[in-house]
């Protein structure tokens, strides 16, 4: 519906460079005017970027939100030369006189980034708030009839959504719907005052606006029901209720929650009869309305608490639920967490915490550690040792762990870690609900935010999951985003955003500190100094009341912190040295600090440090943990750090060295606090002995291996190798090398990203007289450019490796030459010679199988080469011992997901090449098993590639079947390109042979022939020109045409050596009616 308001263009001023009136509107459409003609904002990109720039109008947006805001992850190489080329248009819109070059009045460059200013008048958005503001000021002044006055003018405003009819990205529909939630929560306070005072008409027609823009926004929804029930319009407040009953079943799957269900009530009761309109309100102290404080102490976000209250009695109830709530730092979400687990509990939920811990000392998957062992806890005594003794313990008790073999089994692994950690909340919400709590998810590792992904995705009946996070310092990275777009997509899930308290809650808030009621000016000062923020809300208020009464005098007064560090800084001034030391101690260790720990730190007994904390703690900077007499814990992660930003620099390093050195005292075998430890000798810099520190960091990542948390264990690798090299340790450095690169080049075939690692370590190997190692890492620089198809870097290394090999003493040396040299002429397609060394270096190699643990990357590499045995033992057209090769390769890969990766994939090929199906398939689905979320992305592209190719030629849904595998290899083949692509290309025009589409196996098969041509990889050239001899057949062509393309396949084929696809021919040309000349 379409609100009346007064008329936009026809008032308000805002002065242009031009002399005119502008005025711009947000509050639905993107609309201008000057002088009552409205103008046209341009194209739907420029236009776009005006509309975001009004929605954060008074705001710097940065260059970096601009882009992300205007292209999310699609930006071009152009974005910010864009942007600035936009703003000078838009200026001269706004401003058409304004000089070349000028910065104009209102679209004002700050730093990196754009403000808009508005001026008096001129945007309704910024109207919007000076009105909400003004009844806010007249609600806290008693003056109740004026606030009334004040929302309505403020909702009279709203047009419809802030910039409908744009099309809003994943990161600017925040913006956008932010700018919404003040309209609705304007509008719900709005509809107390009204129908309080008995003049519920005056907010009807912008709470139905209200409720058509958020169906589902049940205190809106409520608003409106308890709005038009006092007006008199009982029936239709009962329909809205029934329309909302039901929309809410439908699309949630939920019940009206607490809010509603009292509006209905109300309804129902007839408690809600308008007042008479001559009544006067008895006059009131400035306390907040009902519900403003929770019976816990909770200030407002009575709106926030319901939609908690809702999941959480859906999870009694036997349903499940995802929230996520998000805020500026100190905004209370912590503490509205507090008020749900409390209450959830107090029904006989199990409340689960996991915390997530700021800084890189912070062990890796740690709030799942947390989480993980309360859930446990929860389980009788047999069902907990069971879990224990799989996955999830050594998520919980993860000791030292040779990093090679979890990490090249990370696809496995980690999967069936995120499973146990699903069936196991599963197994407990059988038997009670759980409420599952994750806090600061902006500090968690990646890991972690995986796994809250696959358990948002996968929760069991009886189950809510909560994620809270900051939504700026930091802002937040690309894997939280990443997870926060996977959770949307949760059916049900809920987004909790937690604004700044209003006038009225930020008073109630300093008279439940103070025990003061604040005068209105003191409360608006107040409330203009802290912007809302509850926890400066509250700092603020204890200063003030230390020092007298809290008035507007004491709010304005010169020398009054303005952020929270100046309170900080201002409760640290009278201090001791001894007291401030302890402090800055504290917060290095972090937010929650062992007793133990911080005394060894700071060099005190237990008994003299607790001493020391009596000021801190009276202070309100640190003091015991709830509930926990040998731990500490600071007031609020903003505290610790205002105070570690207020330490001097020089004497951070000293600070963490002290920790280090006290966390080995504590525990000199290392086992509680590994990851810890690594990361303060590390930032402790050139203070800690740098072998110290590597060996620290090796072993740090061993632990996060443990725990799957892969992305950890290579940022500590990486750490590790910078300190060795640097402390020129050549040895310590090579030997994190070795683990980093088995980490690193799992994916990629030791592709691109491990060429410099490879290279540094071939020569650390060679300079320490180590030539077997160093010839398997120069081997799988070899593997790396064979991989992609980059012959021309390959064949000089795979030389270098042969003549090498024929002057070393070692053998085995010896072998990775002729190995590498072999598939060398596999990959030029001379099979006879690829065979010729293969077969030589086979006895040599594998009878001397590294084990995975002594040396991964020279394991994985034999693998690797086992597999290529086999298939070339094919190709040159002995499949009997090559399937029993490959039978050798799978009993020695047992159940260890990267080595049944690589014999999987070398059996797939060849079960293609030969025409299997069913052993193609088997193998297949066998490998993806192994890897069912595609971890190994270049092998498991060839097992899915040869199971769509199984499918295709069993008559399995051909079309469908080719058409993924075109996806397949367009997405992971083409570009960059890859070994095998002309390969599977050739196939591809099979797969479309027998889905009966001609053209496209043409099409396939002239891609085929590109990539030959293109990159020189020509083993399969053989298969491809037989395929074009099919092909010719299906399309009718004579029989000496298609006789005479397979005879120039079994021809090539024989001359090269690959007697398979020799075979293969022959047999079609007998399906012709005649033996090939010549046989």
């Amino acid at each position: 519906m379409v609100v009346p308001v007064r008329p936009v263009g026809a008032e308000g001023g805002g002065g242009s460079a031009s002399g005119g009136s502008l005025r711009l509107q947000i509050l639905g459409p993107l609309r201008l005017w000057r002088d009552g003609v409205e103008l046209d904002a341009g194209p739907r990109q420029r236009a776009y970027l005006l509309a975001v720039l009004l929605a954060g109008a008074d705001r710097l947006i940065t260059m970096g939100e601009l882009v992300d805001l205007m292209w999310d992850d699609e930006a071009p190489a152009s974005a910010v030369n864009v942007i600035h080329k936009y703003v000078g248009v838009l200026r001269r819109l706004l401003e058409p006189a304004l000089p070349v070059r000028g910065s104009g009045s209102y679209l004002q460059r700050r730093g990196n980034g754009y403000l808009f200013v508005a001026g008096t008048g001129m945007l309704d958005l910024a109207d919007f708030r000076e009105r909400v503001q003004a009844a806010e000021a007249a609600l806290a002044a008693q003056r109740r009839e004026a606030a009334l006055d004040c929302y309505v003018e403020a909702l009279g405003l709203w047009q419809g959504s802030a910039g409908e009819g744009l099309a809003h990205g994943p990161a600017a529909m925040s913006v956008f719907a932010g700018v919404d939630a003040e309209f609705f929560a304007a509008c719900t306070e709005a509809a107390a005052l009204a129908v309080s005072l008995g003049r519920p008409e005056r907010v009807l027609p912008p709470l139905q606006l209200a409720a058509s823009m958020a169906p589902l926004h049940e205190p809106v929804q409520a608003g409106l029901i308890a709005t038009l029930g006092a007006a008199g319009q009982q029936a239709q407040a009962l329909s809205v209720f029934r329309t909302v009953r039901t929309r809410l079943a439908d699309e949630l799957g939920i019940d009206p929650g607490p809010a509603l269900r009292a509006a209905h009530q109300r309804v129902l009761s007839e408690s809600l009869t308008p007042a008479p309109a001559e009544r006067p309100s008895a006059p009131r102290q400035a306390t907040p309305a009902p519900g403003m404080q929770t019976p816990g102490g909770l200030v407002g976000r009575a709106e926030e608490l319901a939609m908690l209250r809702q999941s959480a009695e859906s999870a009694l109830a036997g349903g499940k639920g995802l929230v996520i709530v998000d805020g500026e730092p100190g905004v209370g979400k912590t503490r509205l967490l507090e008020e749900i687990a409390a209450e959830a509990g107090g029904h006989g939920a199990l409340v689960v915490w996991g915390r997530c811990l700021e800084g890189d000392g912070s062990p890796s998957m740690w709030p799942w550690v947390q989480a993980v062992v309360t859930v446990l806890d929860a389980l009788p005594v047999v069902a907990r040792e069971k879990w224990l003794a799989d996955e999830l313990g050594r998520l919980v008790d993860p000791r030292e762990h040779g990093v090679a073999a979890p990490a090249l089994s990370e696809g496995g692994a980690q999967f069936r870690l995120f499973e146990q950690v699903v069936a196991a909340v599963g197994e407990v919400s059988a038997l009670r609900p759980v409420l599952l709590v994750i806090d600061d998810l902006q500090w968690a590792d990646v890991t972690s935010l995986n796994l809250f992904s696959h358990l948002a995705a996968r929760l069991p009946n009886g189950t809510v999951i909560i994620g809270a996070l900051r939504d700026r310092a930091p802002k937040p990275g690309t894997e939280l985003s990443r997870m926060l777009a996977a959770a949307s997509r949760v059916f049900g899930q809920r987004r909790i955003h937690l604004g700044p308290l209003n006038l009225a809650e930020v008073a109630e808030l300093v008279r439940g500190e103070t025990g003061q009621i604040p005068a209105p000016d003191a409360a608006r000062g107040i409330h203009a100094r802290t912007a809302g923020n509850p926890f400066f809300v509250r700092e603020l208020s204890r200063l003030l009341a230390d020092a007298g009464m809290v008035t507007q005098d004491a709010v304005s007064r010169a020398g009054v912190p303005s952020t929270v560090r100046d309170v900080v800084r201002d409760r640290m001034a009278g201090l001791d040295d001894g007291a401030r030391d302890l402090l800055q101690v504290a917060a290095v260790i972090g937010r929650n600090v062992n007793l133990d720990l911080l005394a060894g730190a700071a060099g005190l007994d237990v008994s003299a440090c607790l001493d020391r904390l009596d000021p801190l703690e009276a202070l309100g900077l640190l003091g015991l943990a709830p509930g926990d007499p040998y731990s500490l814990r600071f007031a609020h992660d903003l505290v610790r750090e205002s105070v570690t930003g207020t330490t001097p620099q020089p004497r951070t390093p000293r600070l963490h060295l002290r920790v280090a050195n006290a966390l080995e005292r504590i525990d000199p075998a290392g086992e509680s606090g590994v990851e810890r430890l690594a990361y303060h000798l590390w930032a402790a810099g050139p203070l800690a002995d740098p072998a110290r520190t590597a060996q620290a960091l090796v072993r740090a990542a061993g632990r996060a291996v443990a725990k799957s948390a892969f992305e950890a264990a290579e940022r500590q690798l990486r750490m590790a190798v910078q300190v060795a090299r640097a402390a020129g340790l050549a040895e310590l450095e090579l030997s994190a090398l070795v683990q980093l690169i088995a980490v690193v080049g799992m994916r990629s075939m030791y592709g691109a990203t491990a060429f410099d690692l490879l290279e540094r370590a071939e020569q650390l190997a060679r300079d320490l007289g180590r030539e077997l190692e160093a010839t398997a890492f120069l081997y799988a620089r070899w593997v790396a450019h064979g991989q992609g198809v980059q012959f021309d870097r390959s064949e000089p290394l795979a030389r270098r490796l042969l003549e090498q090999g024929k002057v070393s003493t070692d053998p085995i040396v010896y072998a990775y030459g002729l190995h590498a040299w072999g598939i060398h002429q596999w990959n030029m397609g001379d099979i006879d010679e690829a065979s010729r060394f293969m077969t030589e270096a086979d006895q040599i190699m594998f009878n001397d199988l590294a084990g995975r643990d002594d040396n991964p990357v020279r394991h994985d590499l034999q693998l690797l080469t086992a597999g290529f045995l086999a298939e070339i033992t094919a190709l040159h057209g002995d499949v009997q011992t090559a399937r029993a090769l490959f039978g050798k390769l799978e009993a020695d890969a047992g159940d260890e997901p990267y080595a049944v990766t690589i014999s999987s994939a070398m059996a797939v090929r060849t079960a293609v090449f030969i025409g299997d199906p069913v052993w193609a398939l088997r193998e297949a689905e066998r490998g993806i098993a192994a890897d069912p979320e595609f971890s190994f992305v270049v092998l498991g592209t060839y097992q899915r590639l040869a199971r769509c190719w199984a499918r295709a030629v069993t008559g399995q849904d051909p079309a469908g079947a080719a058409a993924e595998a075109e996806r397949i290899i367009t997405a992971h083949l083409v570009d960059p390109p890859q070994s095998c692509v002309a390969t599977w290309h050739g196939l591809l025009g099979e797969m479309r042979l027998a889905a009966g589409t001609t053209a496209a196996a043409a099409t396939a098969l002239d891609l085929a022939e590109h990539y030959l041509d293109a990159y020189g990889q020509r083993y399969s050239e053989g298969l491809i020109l037989l395929q074009r001899a099919r092909l010719l057949q299906a399309l009718g062509e004579p029989v000496p045409v298609v006789r005479d393309a397979a005879e120039k396949a079994r021809a090539l084929s024989t001359e090269r050596g690959a007697h398979l696809f020799a075979h293969r021919a022959e047999k079609f040309l007998a399906e012709l009616g005649q033996e090939p000349a010549g046989h």
